[in-house]
């Protein structure tokens, strides 16, 4: 069975870091001279709590570390090697960290109402100062249009003049 490969960050880290970093089951191999003040042990058994608190540089070091230890067999690896290599290969973090964080729904449903509201608010104002309508918009109006176009013999063929018409012609209103 081949074993999984750890994909490659999306985002560039800082390349050529030089810092150690050991499993709590390996032993840490020695550090270079630049960096063996800084050196640091960064147990895998919880990586998933400490990947957003790490630097650039401790991740990258992790990172190189889980690509070094998958090499092995991959039915030798620990448990907690097994998670680290997945949680940094397919975490939330990245390129691959949530669009919405948590509690963003609640806001996003309270700014919709609040558009809502205030354009139910705009259009109410306006519709209170607007003018009348027109009076031609009445169902007399209407009755009296239908009078006309009767006098006129309007639309014989298929309108209100037709033969057996039975619609209200032009009235509109109940």
């Amino acid at each position: 069975m081949q074993a999984l490969r750890l994909a490659r960050p999306r985002v560039p880290l800082r390349p050529f870091v030089r810092s150690i970093a050991a499993t709590a089951s390996a032993p840490h191999a020695a550090a270079s001279p630049a960096s063996s003040s800084s050196s640091s042990v960064l147990p895998l058994s919880n990586v998933e709590a400490q990947w957003e608190r790490l630097s650039a540089d401790e991740q990258l070091a992790v990172h190189q570390q889980l690509e070094e230890i998958q090499k092995k067999d991959w039915k030798t690896l620990s448990i907690d090697e097994k998670k680290a290599a997945y949680y940094v290969a397919f975490g939330p973090h990245g390129p691959r960290a949530p669009v919405n964080p948590p509690g963003s729904t609640m806001k996003v449903i309270l700014g919709t109402s609040a558009g809502i509201i205030a354009a139910l608010a705009l259009f109410l104002s306006v519709r209170t100062l607007a003018a009348p309508p027109p009076k031609t918009i009445s169902k007399e109006w209407e009755e009296a249009a239908n009078q006309r176009a009767l006098e006129q013999k309007m639309n014989p063929i298929s309108g209100i003049t037709s033969e057996g018409y039975s619609g209200k012609g032009f009235v509109t209103h109940k």
